[in-house]
């Protein structure tokens, strides 16, 4: 231990000799990083979402309000300011039944405000009374639902092509809902393009992806 004072005292006056010999203020230099900029850089405009986005961002909440619900329908909306395309959609509204209470409650998810419908973010409406599920409304498991929107909306668009190829069907607007009932097997996406008397519709099977027949 004795051999080392001299080494330390050593090493401790060239740290005080080096600070000593410097008479400017130490210098430091900005360094703008990619992160800074995208701060800084204005917000783009509103961006619609796929249905299983909405839907988890509506699931969290519906789980805190009963622990046993199960989804009874999800559709999209439309929300000013923002253009559904190809499966996406500005806003989309989930039903979620809890068995337990004999209550139904809606939740709407809004990428933009439209006040004083929606309201950017997760919505949730009162509860109301809920006799169970029908033979034509059903619950459905979550682990079915695994084919997203834009999935079942090239599915749908695919069989809709020939009625699509004229200009004025293809910019009619586009709406997706998706449900369970009795007479499916797993839940379907029932996809309408135009409106139920001069559109076309298709119904997409949302654990497998493909065409149902009615």
């Amino acid at each position: 231990m004795i051999n080392n004072l001299p080494m330390k005292a050593a090493l401790a006056v060239a740290v005080l000799a080096l600070t000593a010999c410097s008479s400017e203020p130490a210098k430091t230099t900005e360094v703008k990083t990619d992160t800074d900029a995208a701060k800084k850089a204005p917000a783009g405009p509103p961006e619609p979402v796929l249905a299983k986005t909405a839907f988890y961002e509506m699931y969290t909440p519906a789980h805190a309000w009963a622990a046993d619900i199960l989804p009874i329908s999800l559709k999209s909306g439309e929300v000013a300011g923002v253009k559904n395309a190809e499966g996406k959609a500005g806003v989309w509204i989930a039903v979620f039944g809890s068995l337990s209470q004999h209550m139904a409650r809606t939740y709407t998810y809004s990428v933009a405000d439209e006040l004083p419908t929606y309201a950017k973010g997760v919505k949730a409406e009162s509860p109301e009374a809920w006799s169970g599920p029908t033979t034509a409304v059903m619950t459905f498991q979550t682990s079915d639902f695994t084919i997203d929107s834009d999935a079942a909306y090239k599915a749908a668009a695919a069989k809709a092509a020939d009625w699509l190829k004229d200009p004025e069907n293809a910019a009619k607007p586009v709406s997706l809902s998706l449900g369970a009932a009795s007479r499916f097997p797993a839940p379907v996406w029932y996809i309408l393009f135009g409106n139920s008397k001069s559109g076309f519709a298709a119904l997409v099977s949302a654990t497998t992806g493909s065409i149902i027949t009615k």
